[in-house]
């Protein structure tokens, strides 16, 4: 009775109150799983269910094809020739098809390797941190593509003509989405595909005539196999039903009407990009992936799709980043000396070092753990926006402090620079499969609220279908979910669930702020309504605590399922980070809300965040002297670094690895040749003398820039 009458009382103002929703819109919201974020949303985090999810396992096959061909791969890539060439070299090209690298989703029935998510994102990290390029070609087909549209939607005669040449590289896809008038808008695409028929081989055949405009398509000057996104149009139909919506179809190249073949050159990389356009592309029905069944329901089968990709492919490449960048940042602190001493030990490197290692612990730990969530059968649409938002942001941090500790070496271009291409590629990640400006203003919060809300959701539908006792009845509840985060904002919020060993009080304070975060988030949308919508800089805030409480939940399951007590330091300087930057945030947010009274309690609702203050400066230098000293701890946290067999990366590790055989020596070397300034005359000195003078060579390959003729 208490709810009918809440819920008829409600109706109204919750009708005006709720934001306009379209289709596609409803389509991207409702897309995907809940996981732990929903906890963390809902403030209730139980440790016991984080905990419970198992740890990465490659299998037996995943092992060998990281160990042998992604090994053998490696060794074709030479970074900067690549550059130069704007293109791999066919040898490269050709390893990639007879090993199956573009199969790796496609289940061994239709011909791929069947790998699961973990092996896939390894595999790509791997490649990243020698050649971004490489990685790129074959992330796309594994990722958002015509595969993994195909093996979830297409009919039984799709998936026998196409998926297992697509395993074995005979058919090499792209997929074409973004136009120049619709790219965050992708959902606005204008290109049309009017139902029609044509006169073929002698019979009738449904299909569509399209005409469209794509671009920034990865894969597509070398595309055999073009995947399309189009507006479905019957003209047959009355007006304001001719709209079939969103279709996804298959197109063979070449195909009348088809243009393909130029390229973009995004910052001026070497893998393959570039402008697709069509005119009156007859498109079969059969070529309509899933076939007729499925016009019109293209855009929710992207969004299903994206939920998978977008958690995989961009985090590996800025998880490549900063396990490469770490890697080059410590090492070449070792080597490089000024004023007498290793730069790495000065401060101002060294604390960029540490912060960049418990940055690095966070986002991979992130990554990992929605790895095994979908491994374990999820398709975390929220996390997975988190992580291509923090995994490529942190890339970019990462580089760019690399960048700084490289100084001049860094700038010069050339088979010697250490970070220059991949400093050049960051960007990119930033940018594509949904760019993280959009991705923090709208999509993490916003999906957010609806799909990780406890109560939320139900009123919408509520409200839709007119349903006063259900709305009433989700009213209640959510009043009863607010009064208890209240009451945890206030008093503590206690732990569910055990907590690793020597991580309980950050469990502590994982609840705490997951709390005052739940409360926050509630206060936001009663105050606000659908405007909060349109306030994207206090949604973006609200999106970032969220993620910062990700990121710090995972280190816990992390630490929980390495059982390396060694990284223990390195998981509380990354939980400490994060919840400093929530509270940070949170402080902000409450700052800029546009209530009074709201700001006005702030101090008493946020109150115990402020202690939140991450390591101390000594603290910093604690964890920089454990890499410095330590390499198994840089080869803990970059356990997906490989190197090239030529080129800075190899001249550095090989310069670590003779370095570490001298020991305390390396320091006495480089001292004694700023007195003699000679290779050979400090070697002779050596108790040692050959391996001396390898190292001083090795040492001074990693300290010197290239040069070229002048043009």
């Amino acid at each position: 009775m208490i709810a009918a009458l809440l819920g008829r009382w409600a109706l109204g103002p919750f009708a005006k109150a709720l934001p306009a929703m379209g289709d596609t819109e409803r389509a991207a919201l409702e897309a995907g799983t809940v996981g732990f974020e929903g906890a963390l949303f809902a403030g209730r985090p139980d440790f016991e269910r984080l905990l419970a999810m198992p740890p990465n396992r490659l299998t037996p096959q995943e092992q060998v094809f990281v160990e042998r061909d992604v090994q053998e791969l490696v060794a074709l890539l030479d970074d900067f020739a690549i550059d130069e060439a704007r293109d791999l070299p066919p040898a490269v090209w050709q390893l990639l098809r007879e090993r199956r690298f573009f199969g790796m989703i496609i289940p061994r029935e239709h011909g791929g390797l069947g790998f699961g998510h973990f092996a896939h994102a390894t595999v790509v990290t791997r490649i990243a941190t020698v050649n971004v390029a490489a990685a790129v070609t074959v992330m796309v087909p594994n990722s958002l593509g015509p595969a993994e549209l195909l093996l979830r939607y297409g009919t039984e005669a799709q998936k026998a003509q196409h998926l297992p040449r697509l395993a074995d590289g005979r058919e090499l896809p792209c997929f074409a989405l973004t136009s120049p008038y619709a790219g965050s808008d992708a959902a606005s695409i204008p290109d049309t595909g009017v139902l029609t028929e044509r006169q073929i081989d002698g019979r009738t055949v449904r299909g569509f005539s399209v005409r469209f405009d794509k671009r920034y398509i990865t894969l597509a000057p070398v595309a055999n196999l073009v995947g399309l996104a189009f507006q479905a149009v019957d003209r047959s139909r009355p007006d304001g039903q001719q709209q079939l919506g969103i279709t996804c179809a298959l197109i063979p190249v070449p195909t009348p009407g088809l243009q393909i073949g130029r390229r973009h050159l995004p910052m001026n990389s070497a893998f393959m990009n570039g402008p697709i356009r069509g005119h009156d592309v007859f498109v079969p029905m059969d070529w309509v992936i899933g076939g007729e069944a499925c016009v019109g329901q293209g855009w929710r089968m992207l969004m299903e799709c994206l939920a998978a990709g977008r958690a995989i492919s961009l985090p590996a490449l800025g998880a490549a980043l900063q396990q490469a960048s770490l890697y080059v940042m410590n090492g070449y602190g070792r080597i490089r000396e000024q004023f007498g001493l290793p730069i790495g030990r000065f401060q101002a490197v060294a604390g960029l070092v540490a912060r960049c290692a418990a940055d690095l612990y966070a986002t991979d730990a992130a990554r990992r753990y929605t790895a095994a969530a979908l491994d374990a059968g999820e398709r975390p649409s929220v996390a997975s926006a988190i992580l291509k938002v923090q995994l490529t942001e942190a890339g970019r941090r990462a580089v760019n402090h690399g960048m700084d500790v490289l100084g001049g070496k860094g700038i010069i271009r050339g088979p010697s620079n250490l970070l220059g291409v991949a400093y050049r590629h960051a960007p990119i990640a930033i940018t594509v499969e949904g760019a993280n400006l959009l991705t923090r203003a709208l999509i993490i919060f916003g999906q957010g609220a609806v799909r990780c809300h406890p109560y939320v959701q139900a009123e919408m539908a509520a409200v839709q279908a007119r349903d006063e006792a259900a709305l009433g009845r989700a009213l209640l509840g959510h009043a009863g979910h607010v009064l208890r985060n209240l009451a945890a904002s206030l008093f503590g919020a206690g732990v569910r669930g055990r907590a690793p060993p020597g991580l309980e009080k950050e469990l502590r304070l994982i609840a705490r702020v997951s709390a005052k975060y739940a409360l926050t988030a509630d206060l936001a949308m009663g105050l606000l309504g659908g405007r909060l919508k349109r306030m994207e800089l206090l949604s973006a805030r609200l999106g970032d605590v969220l993620s910062c409480l990700y990121l710090a939940a995972a280190c816990v399951w992390r630490f929980h399922a390495e059982a390396d007590a060694k990284m223990l330091p390195f998981a509380r300087a990354a939980i400490r980070f994060q919840l400093d930057l929530a509270a940070a945030t949170l402080r902000d947010l409450y700052a800029n809300l546009p209530s009074r009274g709201l700001r006005a309690l702030a101090p008493l609702l946020l109150r115990g965040t402020r202690h939140l203050a991450p390591l101390r400066d000594r603290d910093l230098m604690a964890l920089a002297d454990v890499l410095r000293t330590d390499p198994s701890m840089v080869a803990r946290l970059c356990p997906d670094m490989c190197l090239p067999a030529r080129g800075g990366l190899r001249d550095l590790a090989d310069a670590l690895r003779l370095a570490d055989a001298l020991g305390d020596e390396a320091a006495e070397l480089s001292r004694a040749l700023r007195r003699t300034h000679s290779l050979e005359e400090t070697a002779s000195r050596s108790a040692h003398p050959s391996a001396a003078l390898d190292y001083l060579r090795a040492a001074d390959r990693v300290i010197q820039v290239d040069d070229f003729p002048p043009a």
